[in-house]
């Protein structure tokens, strides 16, 4: 387990560090640029490309006020592989990581889905050779300022030091990412790979790809909105 807080200068230094091996591998997938959509909230960075097991490389890269990761998108292979596809994403940042399958069989994933986000910590840390992940429950709907502000926090210091963050939603009718059936209440796991501080939105690797919407901008308000009463991994 590592410690969150600390200084700026040991803060400074560690983070070249951190990022000297954190570029995602090699990959013959097509390549995907999110500096050239923006980062408002409702933008759409790819979308339309939504053949099970699909896979693209997504760039990453820095604005003044933004920073995304180089991550290894792909599609959900199953109707109930969100889970291990979401998981599968934030360890791509990292190392080559293993199939959906794998992942399935590793999280316990059954046709219900994969139970809950303290499974996804596990294995990310286990397949990563550490202790860096951590669950982070949000049980209050709508969640304290206190679990908002943590969830920026750990975007912002997770994302600077290429690490993904995992996150178990609930999309109700009314309260949903682009293209999610709006009759429905949606369970489900996205990776969150990216930040803007200016416009306070986040960037989404979402494995569902509903309508065809698969890498896109959402505000933080709404990223905090659909992890009640759920948790995320970071």
């Amino acid at each position: 387990m590592r410690k969150r807080l600390v200084s700026a200068a040991v803060a400074a230094m560690a983070l070249g560090a951190l990022l000297q091996p954190a570029t995602a591998h090699a990959s013959s997938a097509p390549s995907v640029s999110v500096l050239a959509h923006g980062s408002k909230a409702g933008t759409a960075v790819l979308s339309g490309f939504d053949k099970p097991g699909g896979r693209l490389q997504v760039d990453a890269g820095r604005t003044r006020s933004a920073h995304w990761l180089q991550i290894d998108y792909q599609v959900q292979e199953t109707g109930y592989w969100c889970g291990p596809a979401a998981t599968r994403i934030a360890l791509s940042a990292r190392i080559a990581p293993p199939s959906q399958g794998d992942l399935a069989w590793q999280l316990g994933t059954t046709e219900a889905g994969t139970d809950h986000i303290g499974q996804v910590t596990g294995v990310l840390n286990a397949n990563l050779g550490g202790g860096w992940y951590e669950t982070k429950e949000m049980p209050n709907d709508p969640p304290t300022q206190g679990q908002r502000d943590l969830l920026w926090n750990d975007i912002v210091f997770d994302i600077d030091r290429n690490y993904p963050l995992v996150a178990n939603i609930v999309a109700p009718p009314g309260n949903q990412p682009p293209g999610y059936p709006s009759d429905q209440t949606i369970y489900h796991y996205f990776t969150v790979f990216g930040y803007d501080e200016v416009d306070r939105t986040v960037v989404i690797a979402d494995p569902a790809s509903f309508s065809g919407n698969q890498i896109y901008w959402i505000s933080f308000d709404q990223l905090a909105s659909l992890i009640p009463p759920k948790g995320y991994s970071a």
